[in-house]
């Protein structure tokens, strides 16, 4: 496991399999994206905090510092 948070994540839209790659915010969770290619609008799954936590490649960086053992809020930082 790195010691270091990805910022960067790809989003795979799950109605069309189009896939987009992002830039994570630090500050905030991403709850909404519009898919560039059939316009479906992706949501966080039950239980998950933001879309890249459900779609994406990599977990948002609150999860990801909280798995190395940082911040232990998860996305407390982000998601309140």
């Amino acid at each position: 496991m790195s010691d270091e948070v990805l910022p960067r994540s790809v989003l795979t839209c799950p109605a069309c399999g189009h896939q987009a790659e992002l830039q994570m915010p630090t500050d905030s969770c991403l709850f909404f994206h519009e898919c560039e290619a059939c316009e479906t609008v992706l949501r966080p799954n039950p239980g998950d905090c933001c879309v890249f936590c459900s779609f994406g490649s990599v977990k948002c960086p609150p999860i990801q510092l909280a798995a190395m053992g940082g911040d232990s809020d998860t996305c407390g930082s982000c998601c309140g």
